[in-house]
């Protein structure tokens, strides 16, 4: 899922609720200017400490001033215990998004027969065996090898052949037919999606769509949860969303019919996207300062957790309807949250809910050891006086409204967007084509999973250090490539060789370490590389092609019936077209992010004129060092 895509929020959704606060104040403070420095006094504060700071430092030194991390500090003991409740979260979510995986595992399957053949067949020897030899159409598979078709058979007369001792053979100018039901051997993956509704041969494309429709919900909930979370908060979102979350993965176990489990999937993953988004953005609006990067990357740890408590999960429990409702019932737990996890302070905050806000305050300097919140009208004139120039214009001028349109009218923007939108897409494209195909890539699946969300650890791990230190794009573009080179390496291990598995599965870990590193990067880079103005609708868009990526991967094994290399062949070069336009780019580690759209075009003027200049200085510099050497 979108876990990460809503760093939109800690970049700039705190200051954004200051803005809305203080130009419309939800009670008037008639002595704010007693308490308040003034506006020239303000500006020249800020002139003085813009000028202390080196230059080059990180925005996030330079963030505008927040009432709520001002009053309960950055970090503490409260935001760690809400942040890593909030985080759990992940865990059934993951489940329900990746439970699919293994509830429509392969099994040996033939074609039916006929109800009243099967007292003829029980004297010949039993259903499976003699009844496949019979009747199923022999033919090559990818190997070359002969096996019987499931999916057709020769279309005679078999209760006149079967009343014969022995049974006549078949003619050989028969023709064949297709299908209509299929019997299954489930004695080792228990009953499955694929046996309850006979999603194979002609209907395996419903089995396609049975995880598209999940995926779908997630495409449209990442986008539509936000505005939800925004206009009802984020409390009261997330636990409704859990709360559905809970009764739909109850209904889906007990489902009759293929058209309602369908149904069910899709609405799962609207508001499984749901939960992780409002869990995340009461996480990012509690914390400040650089823990907003590390509390956004940390929120994913559980993810690769998920995946392999899954796998040990459906190993022990086989069949899907068991296996639904032992990824949903642990999830009622979570549903104690209500009485622990306050509202987000800066959504009520903007709402204008100050008595609200203090109460909440107070139990986090309570938590933390730090001095109880200032009085009311002291708390507003404070915010008041500290809020950004732009909330001082808003309320002598209304702001201009933005919409979706202007991320396309400026050159740079349109740049950045257009570039981002693609990455987004290989992301997501690659990283779940990874995920929800590890049964395609050999090995076993249990196995498999569990080295999944092992490698999976250490790379959000190592995104820490590399955001806090190493910048945005080079990592992100490396990692990206890292991705797609493994996934093409897989491509030169020769088909059918059983005794170099272990070698495809190497290769498509070390691309799944390589895409989750990329997963928890680009969140971030693309909130830094939207102004504030138009941010939310940038990051936001970016979820349009995320969720185009993740409705189509459910159809990527398919290409495996033209050729089997296809599939990881266009996740490899998926990985390295999303490297190479990562480069395309410009780093926004250590420097300030534009507030409005001409402040980001003018920054990336000067970020040009500066690299011409650099290059007309180092050709000046390159004759005079030819004539000293």
């Amino acid at each position: 899922m979108n876990h990460a895509a809503y760093h939109q929020v800690p970049t700039d959704g705190g200051n954004e609720a200051i803005v809305t606060m203080a130009s419309e104040p939800p009670t008037p403070v008639s002595n704010g200017r007693d308490v308040a420095i003034t506006k020239e006094e303000k500006m020249k504060s800020k002139a003085e400490e813009a000028g202390d700071k080196p230059a080059g430092g990180h925005h996030e030194d330079e963030e505008e001033f927040d009432p709520v991390t001002d009053a309960i500090g950055d970090f503490g003991k409260w935001q760690l215990r809400l942040t890593f409740l909030l985080s759990l979260l992940n865990f059934p979510c993951t489940w329900h998004i990746y439970a699919f995986t293994f509830q429509s595992l392969d099994s040996d399957f033939w074609c039916a027969p006929p109800s009243d053949l099967v007292p003829l067949l029980e004297k010949e020897g039993g259903i499976s065996t003699f009844w496949r030899n019979l009747s199923h159409v022999p033919k090559k598979d990818a190997l070359d090898e002969m096996e019987y078709d499931p999916c057709e058979i020769w279309d005679v007369d078999y209760e006149a052949i079967l009343s014969h001792s022995p049974p006549l053979p078949i003619p050989a100018n028969a023709s064949v037919k297709a299908c209509t039901s299929w019997g299954f051997n489930e004695s080792i993956t228990g009953r499955t999606v694929k046996g309850q509704w006979n999603l194979v041969c002609s209907r395996h494309y419903l089995n396609m769509m049975a995880e598209m429709m999940f995926l779908a919900g997630v495409a449209i909930g990442g986008l539509v949860s936000g505005l939800l979370s925004d206009r009802f908060g984020r409390k009261l979102t997330l636990m409704a969303s859990l709360a559905l979350q809970i009764t739909f993965g109850i209904i889906l176990a007990a489902t009759p019919w293929l058209e309602l489990y369908f149904l069910i999937r899709f609405l799962l993953g609207f508001v499984s996207v749901s939960v992780v988004f409002s869990g995340f953005v009461i996480c990012m609006e509690i914390v400040g300062g650089k823990w907003r990067t590390i509390s956004g990357v940390s929120y994913l740890f559980p993810v690769p957790l998920s995946y392999i408590t899954i796998a040990g999960i459906c190993y022990v429990v086989r069949g899907w309807q068991w296996q639904q409702l032992a990824i949903t019932l642990p999830a009622v737990l979570l549903l104690s949250l209500w009485w622990i996890v306050p509202e987000s302070p800066q959504w009520l905050l903007a709402m204008g809910r100050i008595n609200e806000v203090l109460a909440i305050l107070k139990e986090a300097t309570d938590v933390n050891g730090r001095p109880p919140p200032l009085p009311a009208d002291k708390f507003l004139a404070q915010a008041h006086a500290q809020s950004p120039p732009s909330a001082e214009r808003s309320r002598d001028e209304e702001a201009p409204k933005l919409g979706f349109l202007d991320l396309f009218r400026t050159p740079n923007i349109r740049k950045n967007s257009l570039l981002l939108y693609v990455i987004w897409f290989v992301l997501y494209f690659v990283y779940y084509g990874l995920v929800l195909n590890l049964s395609n890539i050999g090995g076993n699946i249990y196995v498999n999973t569990v080295l999944s969300g092992a490698v999976e650890l250490p790379a959000i791990a190592i995104c820490i250090l590399f955001l806090l230190r190493m910048g945005r794009r080079w990592p992100l573009c490396l990692s990206l490539l890292g991705s797609g080179v493994a996934c093409l390496c897989t491509l030169t291990v020769p088909l059918g060789r059983a005794d170099l598995e272990w070698v495809t599965i190497t290769m498509a870990m070390a691309g799944k370490f390589s895409i989750s590193a990329s997963n928890a990067m680009l969140p971030v880079f693309t909130a830094e590389l939207f102004p504030t103005v138009v941010r939310n609708l940038g990051v936001g868009s970016s979820n349009i092609p995320a969720g185009v990526a993740l409705m189509l991967v459910p159809y990527l094994w398919g290409l495996s019936q033209m050729d089997a290399h296809l599939p990881m062949g266009t996740l490899g070069a998926l990985g390295v077209i999303g490297g190479l336009c990562v480069l395309l780019l410009p780093e926004t580690a250590n420097r300030r992010m534009p507030q409005t759209i001409e402040e980001g075009e003018e920054m990336a003027r000067s970020a040009k004129e500066k690299k011409k200049e650099a290059a007309e200085s180092q050709r000046a510099q390159q004759p005079t060092t030819a004539t000293i050497t």
